[in-house]
């Protein structure tokens, strides 16, 4: 009889030892690891904008900036911030034959904004307002590298 109240108190001690350590798992299966946090996905590389950052703003006073330097493959976007109509064209006037992709903006109304084609040749580029082509203040240059 006693051996059975030993068997019976080492039964309930192994149970109680059981539960409290989690009882029903099976010590040779261990837990699944917690899977890892997904890693954030890389920002992508930003685009590009309109003429490729590069812009020359044409106000009353003339154009701003009047000289700038692009990498090859540039586009550059022409914005008419003054009262009267412009129409930039590349140098020389008035045959506009030096950088061709100039003449894609053409004629601007007050407001208005257009983007050249891609400056892939290196290069200086000259421009000036066709309409206008004396007045100093509408022309610059643009250096493709």
């Amino acid at each position: 009889m006693r051996t059975n109240v030993v068997l019976g108190s080492a039964a309930v001690l192994l149970l109680t030892l059981a539960v409290a350590c989690g009882g029903g798992s099976n010590p040779t299966s261990p837990s699944p690891a917690p899977s890892p946090a997904p890693s954030p996905a890389p920002a992508p590389a930003p685009s590009p904008t309109p003429g490729g950052g590069t812009t020359i703003t044409i106000t009353d006073a003339g154009a701003s900036p009047r000289s700038l330097t692009v990498a090859q493959g540039s586009r550059v976007t022409f914005v008419n911030n003054a009262s009267g109509n412009r129409e930039m064209a590349s140098d020389p006037h008035p045959s506009h034959t030096d950088c061709p992709e100039l003449n894609q903006v053409g004629f601007l109304t007050p407001g208005q904004s257009r983007t050249s084609g891609n400056l892939n040749t290196r290069r200086v580029c000259g421009f000036h307002d066709h309409n206008r082509p004396s007045d100093t203040a509408l022309q610059g240059t643009i250096t493709i590298q």
